[in-house]
């Protein structure tokens, strides 16, 4: 069984770096499912955070289970930069972090993809597989979510706007371009998630 070979250094580092990572992102979003519990105009993003937090904290464990069936050390790195865990602010604030938190997850499967290819690891390549095909449906829903909720705080303003609020000028259609103004929740659902 290839399980009792090793890992090259490069792969180790790097599945190790991903399993913190994740736990990192896990992190991010429970407190952003905790920020938005009882929002009760955003009640898809409790339900969406608290679901990635899951998802991404069992991938994390994925990757741990992976380092072990190959003997080797788990040495997970601290992420020093932590996003602002007190305040997420508006449903586009939230997504824009989340988009960001999933590019840089993004990023590090394609190393790992990259350090898998190099070093000839093919039960790697496999592996890394499946999460970077779900890392490109995450992005996408996200992009999806944040371009609706760009939409509507454009609709919403164009609207109702309060008479006392200062509207900046010049700033009209620099927004992502609308999809329409409807005014339902987009239907594209939450991508499913790993085995």
């Amino acid at each position: 069984s290839q399980a009792k070979g090793l890992l090259s250094e490069e792969c180790r580092d790097a599945i190790n770096r991903i399993a913190s990572y994740e736990l990192h992102v896990s992190d991010a979003y429970l407190s952003m499912a905790c920020y938005y519990i009882e929002d009760s105009e955003a009640p898809t993003f409790h339900t969406f955070f608290q679901d990635q937090a899951d998802v991404k904290r069992e991938h994390a464990k994925q990757f741990i289970k992976y380092l072990r069936k190959y003997k080797c050390t788990i040495c997970l790195p601290v992420i020093k930069q932590r996003p602002d865990l007190d305040n997420w602010g508006t449903g586009k604030q939230a997504l824009l972090s989340a988009v960001q938190l999933e590019n840089e997850l993004n990023e590090l499967l394609q190393d790992l993809k990259a350090s898998a290819s190099r070093n000839r690891e093919t039960n790697l390549l496999r592996f890394t597989k499946k999460f970077l095909d779900e890392q490109t449906r995450n992005l996408s829903y996200l992009e999806y979510q944040l371009n609706y909720q760009k939409d509507s705080e454009k609709s919403t303003q164009s609207e109702g706007q309060p008479e006392n609020a200062a509207r900046p000028s010049g700033t009209a259609g620099q927004e992502t371009e609308s999809a329409g103004n409807s005014p339902s929740p987009p239907a594209q659902k939450v991508p499913k998630s790993a085995p």
